[in-house]
């Protein structure tokens, strides 16, 4: 094996960064829209999906469901990552067989706040015994190139959704698949812990009892005793999961994967369930929804639909 020499180390990085930087464009996402009242939380619930519409009010009655964290910590393998905010989202058809639907946003139920994760790219990939690996950790030490962050993304909609388990202890509330974006100059745009077809799935269950509240409001999201919409608030909670597996890196380097066993061998992956876990801290967990759907049927889905349109600021 040919030894590398420091200008085809500092070569190596140069290409990788350029091409590294070039990938990681990407687009604006649209702004969530304000809403009045006591709609205020609900920013993306899927309110014009068909399946949300298609709800009559009898068999099938619609729901929108928000839950957000602001901070928490997440295990993967041998690393732990302090994570910043989340926010997932989603609609609910609860049928009358007591099973429930999730509908999922356009844009994915998650959306969470990147997380820097310690040390880095030295701390992901060094030190190694691969030559080109070498030479990139050397060309890192004191480098702005060394900042990675990880971005948890949702990939396919959740499922399992369990109302009752939202006021209790130990179940899980949703089965949530997602993945995990590992971003720097020098990975790529495609470094993933996690694909659609093999995605990290996590239970979030309640480990303390959240505080209950319940507020009354019309369709325009102005409290109102009497107002046709109910919304329940479910706060306070640490969610935690320890169950979920966690499948090994792909994508890392020139995207083509050129890192991934410098990757997996540090943090420790491939990890099996029981070797990782979640913990979203302070949790505020709120659902919405008609109060009499009955009354609105055979368009409780519409009218749905129509009252969160009429409280868009």
């Amino acid at each position: 094996m040919h030894a590398f020499t420091p200008r085809t180390r500092l070569a190596t990085v140069s290409a990788l960064t350029a091409l590294g930087a070039f990938a990681s464009l990407g687009t604006a996402t649209a702004a969530e829209p304000a809403l009045n009242g006591e709609w205020a939380p609900f920013t993306r619930c899927p309110v014009d999906a068909p399946a949300m519409r298609a709800a009559d009010g009898f068999e099938k009655t619609p729901q929108c469901v928000v839950s957000t964290s602001a901070g928490g910590s997440i295990k993967l393998g041998d690393t732990t990552v302090v994570t910043g905010r989340t926010n997932l989202q989603i609609g609910i058809v609860q049928n009358a067989d007591g099973t429930s639907t999730v509908v999922a946003p356009p844009g994915g139920a998650l959306v969470a706040e990147p997380a820097t994760v310690p040390g880095g790219l030295l701390g992901l990939m060094c030190p190694s015994s691969v030559p080109v690996i070498t030479g990139l950790c050397e060309s890192l030490e004191n480098s702005s190139l060394n900042k990675i962050t990880a971005t948890m993304e949702s990939v396919g909609a959740p499922y399992d959704f369990n109302q009752t388990a939202g006021v209790l202890t130990d179940m899980p509330i949703v089965a949530l698949p997602v993945r995990i974006h590992l971003e720097n100059p020098l990975l790529g745009s495609k470094c993933y812990i996690g694909t659609a077809a093999d995605p990290i799935v996590l239970l979030p269950e309640n480990r303390t009892y959240p505080e209950f509240g319940m507020t009354f409001f019309q369709g325009d999201g102005t409290p109102d005793p009497a107002g046709e919409m109910s919304r329940i608030d479910l706060t306070g909670a640490t969610q935690n999961d320890r169950t979920f597996a966690v499948p090994a890196a792909r994508g890392c380097g020139l995207n083509i994967g050129l890192i991934n066993a410098a990757v997996n061998a540090k943090t420790g992956l491939p990890s099996p369930s029981g070797n990782n876990s979640l913990t979203l801290n302070d949790t505020q967990t709120r659902l919405t929804g008609l109060n009499a759907p009955g009354t609105a049927a055979p368009r409780a889905g519409e009218v749905l639909a129509e009252h969160w349109h009429s409280a868009v600021r």
